[in-house]
C-alpha cells in the first residue's frame, strides 16, 4: 500500500508539472523579444514560443538596392529573435523545473516544451 501512495505521489507530482507547463506555454506566447539587425536597419519581433510577430525594415534599406544585404539582415534578426526567445523560454522553464524538481543543470532542454 505504501508503494502506491508513492506512485500516486509521483503521478499527483508529473501532473502539476504538466499543468505549470500548459499555463508556461500560454503565458510565453504573450511576451515579445525584440532583435535587430544592420544597426536597428532591420527589426524583428518575436513571441516567447517562437513565432515571428512582425518584421520592420527602415525604408533606406531599400534605397540601397542591395537584395543580398536585405536577404542577410533579415535572417540576421531573425534569428537573434529566436534565440532571445529560446533564452527566455530556458529561464521560464528552469524557474518551474527549479521550483517542482530542484535545481537542474543550465540549458536542460524537456521535451516538447522547447519545440
Amino acid at each position: 500500500m505504501m508503494k502506491n501512495l508513492g506512485i500516486m505521489g509521483l503521478l499527483k507530482q508529473f501532473q502539476d508539472v504538466q499543468e505549470e507547463m500548459n499555463r508556461m506555454k500560454q503565458e510565453l506566447a504573450s511576451k515579445k523579444v525584440t532583435a535587430t539587425s544592420g544597426g536597428g536597419m532591420v527589426e524583428v519581433t518575436a513571441n516567447g514560443r517562437k513565432k515571428i510577430l512582425d518584421i520592420k525594415i527602415e525604408p533606406e534599406v531599400f534605397e540601397m538596392n542591395d537584395k543580398e544585404m536585405l536577404e542577410d539582415l533579415i535572417a540576421a534578426a531573425v534569428n537573434l529573435a529566436l534565440e532571445k526567445a529560446d533564452e527566455m523560454a530556458n529561464e521560464e522553464m528552469n524557474k518551474i523545473a527549479g521550483g517542482m524538481l530542484g535545481n537542474l543543470p543550465d540549458g536542460l532542454k524537456i521535451p516538447g516544451f522547447n519545440t
